[in-house]
């Protein structure tokens, strides 16, 4: 009996040449491959993996932002985008709350200060204030947070050109106002001093038309007339 592994006949192997060397040379050639070394060319290195992966906060629950170590998220933009995100779904007066109970002295609780901040109907004093604040901590900030926080300050420097242009107008429109009523205010006395000046003419124009008829022609001859009357009744 042939084993299942026995080799073909001598003769039988003519009609399986071509076959048995592809398929020998197929298997010494997947052997080199499997076993080539590794060769690594000279002034090139492969890619080191990361040592930490980025977290997205962008899912995260905005009461469990608070609990998140700032060494861990303090140099993530995802975090501060989702702060951002959670700070403008507060009302104001739990805007402003929550930035009076935030603690630390760094930079971190100042940007955390200044999102919450903005949202609160801040005033141009205050904006200000919480700029200033960010100001001094610019040498502070990781890179990675860098462009994200020109961003944010751009828009706020925006909000307060906005506020003081605002407060410009409201001036102006106050101005013009007050000037608006001292003309309605001396036209109203223009008109009236006309209204006596009409007045004071229509008596003298009555006045002058009296005299005028006292002095016609024919009030005169029969005054004339009159006077002979009386000088032929005399003695």
């Amino acid at each position: 009996m042939r084993s299942f592994f026995s080799f073909p006949a001598v003769g039988s192997f003519g009609r399986l040449g071509k076959f048995t060397a592809a398929a020998l040379l197929a298997s010494a050639l997947a052997a080199c491959v499997g076993k080539a070394p590794d060769v690594k060319i000279p002034g090139h290195s492969s890619p080191a993996e990361p040592e930490a992966k980025i977290v997205d906060y962008r899912l995260m629950d905005c009461n469990r932002l608070q609990d998140v170590e700032e060494s861990k998220s303090g140099s993530n933009p995802l975090y501060w985008l989702r702060m951002m995100d959670c700070a403008a779904r507060l009302s104001p007066a739990d805007a402003r709350a929550a930035a009076r109970s935030q603690a630390g002295d760094g930079w971190q609780a100042a940007f955390k200060v200044a999102v919450l901040m903005a949202n609160g109907n801040v005033t141009p004093v205050e904006r200000r204030q919480y700029m200033l604040q960010l100001d001094a901590f610019s040498r502070d900030y990781p890179a990675a947070l860098r462009p994200l926080l020109q961003l944010w300050r751009e828009n706020q420097m925006a909000q307060l050109q906005l506020s003081e242009e605002r407060t410009r107008y409201h001036h102006l429109q106050q101005s013009s106002d007050a000037q608006l009523d001292a003309l309605r205010q001396q036209h109203a006395a223009l008109s009236s001093e006309l209204a006596v000046t009409r007045r004071k003419l229509d008596t003298l124009t009555d006045i002058e038309r009296q005299l005028s008829s006292r002095r016609s022609p024919d009030g005169a001859e029969n005054h004339s007339e009159k006077s002979d009357a009386e000088k032929g009744t005399q003695p």
